[in-house]
């Protein structure tokens, strides 16, 4: 099973790499827009297969794998590092610097699939507002704004903030309130 292991690891590894090689500026674009240009993030891959062939990462665990009866190397041990400046953004990162990143990832995610697939997503950002300091939310509605978008999808508990936040766009836009 090494052989087959090796082979589709490597290529499931060798696409990762190339989507994060072109995900990772558009990431990088959408924070810097989000936060003012304020902040330096990190958005890492970490792989074995960075050092070592997933030939030989089997090869030279084959015998603990034996007997911890589980393969402990290859793609599945694969992880993203999310940083802000060095650190764990998760660990260093404010509430807010984290809302930050969350939300550039999921507009990366938007242009990287409206790239790809050549037709417009649509976006949902649910409860974006929270946490977030007011330069922050004007760089969200300013990214948002524009005809890059289609049609996007706010969620927010506060319905006059939402309102207020909206009127400073140049958007049309329809709120919805839903009642429990």
């Amino acid at each position: 099973y090494d052989e087959q292991l090796s082979e589709y690891g490597t290529r499931i590894y060798e696409v990762r790499k190339t989507f994060l090689e072109e995900f990772i500026p558009i990431f990088n674009q959408k924070y810097q827009i989000v936060s003012g240009d304020k902040e330096h993030v990190n958005l890492l891959y970490k792989s074995q297969l960075h050092d070592f062939s997933m030939k030989n990462l089997l090869e030279n665990s084959l015998k603990k794998d034996k007997i911890l009866q589980y393969t402990t190397t290859g793609i599945h041990k694969d992880d993203l590092n999310f940083e802000i400046g060095e650190f764990p953004i998760k660990k260093f990162g404010s509430q807010g610097q984290q809302k930050s990143y969350l939300i550039a990832l999921k507009l990366a995610q938007f242009e990287f699939i409206k790239q790809q697939a050549q037709v417009t997503p649509i976006l949902l950002l649910d409860d974006i507002f929270d946490k977030l300091d007011e330069n922050r939310v004007l760089h969200i509605i300013q990214l948002v704004n524009n005809d890059e978008f289609g049609q996007i999808f706010i969620t927010d508990t506060h319905i006059e903030r939402t309102e207020n936040i909206l009127k400073k766009g140049s958007k049309a836009y329809q709120i919805f309130k839903l009642d429990s």
